[in-house]
């Protein structure tokens, strides 16, 4: 087994990082440095009875606090007082105010000002919303006010002592002390005020600065840079830097040129932030980024499809349900209609045959008046009893005649009726049929809006199975990576035993200083012991690979010593 396999890293969610060795023969990035990680949280984990949560102080504690706002007070306005004249004197004097009343203007204010800004800096510290850059007005004013303090003591017709030095010095004493304890203020509040998950920042130890400077003001802007607050972590990572980057020279045999990019990431990424197997993860996590985002792009492809086709069938179905209420409207309309003519078409008939009727019976009447005329006139030569019988006779005739008109008269009304009647069927059962025309074209409208209901309810299913499907898929990709993940788990740990066995043998080996030749043989043997124990098993291209032999009858011949050796109860360490 060789020691130059790719080590397989993944890429942590905790930004504490660990030596790329899970899955490779490559060395352990083991450092004899102690765990401060460790000690700082079993630090972090010890809590003093009795002491109160971050923004709430004991009675004793609020006191304390209260003293000590007290003497800053205190010390600023003694401060002020002997800055005061000093400064008042030096704008009169030196630059020019006109009048010792504007100098003292000018020391009032810049005084002023310096404490404006601290009192809001303090202020916003302590409602959380911390101003960074105000607390640089007040040092360059405070240095400001140094500076004209000193100035005001220095001599001016002979050069300067020792004494004089001192004498500037002392001038700065108070506001600077005044300024440290602005700032142990602000810090203070800071922590009261800090939430508790927010994490402490570590500081570098001072004799690292002073042992190693370059390096660790390096290590400084990187904590800076990327937001690691734990040294032992900074710490930790340049070693696994270190350690990976040896590794790989040893793999490519010190030439790093003849590594790929990949292999190069946690050098290329260090500046930016990365630990070494963030680094080796990237190309993993951006194939499954770029594999994630295709199928979401193909999910929303298929999504769209869906919602078209399923426009497409509403559509339909609302034009399918237009058009069967508008034929069963024009149904309706034409039966109405026909109703309407066929009995306007009843009534003229009928009107029709009664006016001819009255008309025939009119000429009935005038015929015969005229033949009873006649009659009379024939009767009169006719004696009287032929009168009498003659008047009987035409009794007899009007009689007839009048039940003829009443019988022609109603048959006349009879088959009036009977051709209104059959006219008011006719346009009845056609008005009907195309009732049941209409209603059987809204049942097939109907019919076709229950298919696109069905059609949509199918094409549910469809994308429920789709999405099935899809997740299913999923699953068995997320299953087959981690059962690769095993097996290249469990590959990596076989590599491992077998790299110990190798180490353990050729320490061995180097006690008992055996000769290249017997260091060659044992580890043919231990290849033979690997490959099953069977010497013939193991080809010679990988004993000449191993042993560094051109030969191919000098690595039989290991191989044949080798088989000599385990026979004589030779086994690996």
């Amino acid at each position: 087994m060789s020691i130059t396999d790719v080590p397989q890293m993944t890429a942590r969610e905790t930004p504490v990082s660990h030596p790329p060795t899970p899955a490779s023969n490559a060395p352990d990035f083991a450092s004899d440095a102690p765990d401060f990680a460790s000690e700082r949280e079993k630090r972090k984990s010890i809590k003093t009875d009795g002491t109160p949560s971050a923004g709430r102080l004991t009675r004793s504690q609020k006191w304390t606090a209260g003293l000590i706002v007290a003497a800053a007070l205190a010390l600023a306005g003694i401060g002020l007082y002997l800055s005061f004249e000093h400064v008042a004197g030096f704008a009169y004097e030196e630059l020019d105010f006109g009048s010792l009343k504007k100098g003292q203007l000018f020391a009032v204010g810049v005084d002023t000002g310096i404490m404006v800004m601290i009192a809001v800096d303090l202020l916003m510290a302590w409602l959380k919303r911390p101003i960074s850059w105000i607390r640089y007005p007040v040092w360059l004013l405070t240095a400001a006010t140094v500076v004209l303090n000193a100035a005001s003591s220095a001599p001016r017709d002979r050069a300067w002592e020792l004494l004089d030095y001192v004498a500037a010095f002392a001038h700065a004493v108070v506001p600077i002390l005044f300024i440290m304890v602005v700032e142990l203020g602000r810090t203070s509040i800071d922590r009261v005020v800090r939430p508790s998950e927010q994490e402490e920042r570590d500081s570098i130890p001072l004799d690292r600065w002073l042992l190693a400077p370059v390096p660790t003001w390096k290590i400084y802007r990187r904590m800076r840079l990327w937001g690691i607050s734990s040294y032992p972590e900074m710490i930790r990572r340049d070693q696994d830097l270190i350690a990976y980057e040896l590794w790989l020279k040893r793999k490519h045999k010190g030439d790093l040129s003849k590594a790929t990019e990949d292999e190069m990431l946690p050098m290329t990424m260090a500046p930016y932030g990365y630990t070494v197997a963030q680094a080796l993860a990237m190309p993993d996590e951006q194939d499954q980024a770029a594999e994630v985002r295709q199928e979401d792009a193909e999910r929303r492809r298929l999504e769209a499809d869906t919602r078209r086709k399923l426009a497409q069938l509403d559509a339909q179905e609302q034009q399918l349900r237009a058009e069967g209420k508008v034929a069963a409207a024009q149904a309706e309309i034409d039966g109405e209609t026909g109703q309407a003519r066929a009995h306007a078409s009843a009534k003229i008939s009928a009107a029709e045959r009664a006016a001819e009727l009255e008309k025939q019976e009119l000429e009935t009447a005038v015929i015969a008046e005229a033949r009873a005329r006649q009659a009379k006139a024939e009767r009169e030569e006719a004696d009287e009893r032929e009168a009498q019988a003659a008047a009987d006779v035409r009794a007899a005739q009007l009689e007839a005649q009048a039940a003829e008109m009443r019988r022609a008269t109603e048959e006349a009304d009879r088959i009036a009726a009977a051709e209104a009647q059959a006219i008011e069927t006719a346009t009845i059962a056609e008005v009907r049929q195309r009732e049941a025309e209409a209603r059987q074209r809204e049942a097939e409208a109907d019919k076709a809006a229950a298919e696109t209901r069905r059609r949509a309810v199918e094409a549910d299913r469809l994308a429920a199975e789709e999405a099935e499907r899809v997740a299913a898929a999923r699953a068995n990709t997320e299953e087959a990576r981690q059962r690769e993940a095993e097996a290249a788990m469990a590959a990596a740990e076989t590599r491992l035993a077998a790299a110990e066995v190798e180490r353990r043998a050729i320490e061995i080996e180097d006690a008992a200083k055996l000769t290249p030749r017997e260091r060659a043989v044992r580890k043919v043997a231990r290849m033979v012991i690997a490959a099953g124990g069977n010497a013939d098993q193991v080809p010679l291209a990988d004993i000449q690979r191993e042993t560094a032999v051109s030969s191919t009858d000098t690595a039989s011949k290991y191989r044949q010593e080798a088989a000599e050796l385990l026979a004589s109860g030779y086994a690996a360490a």
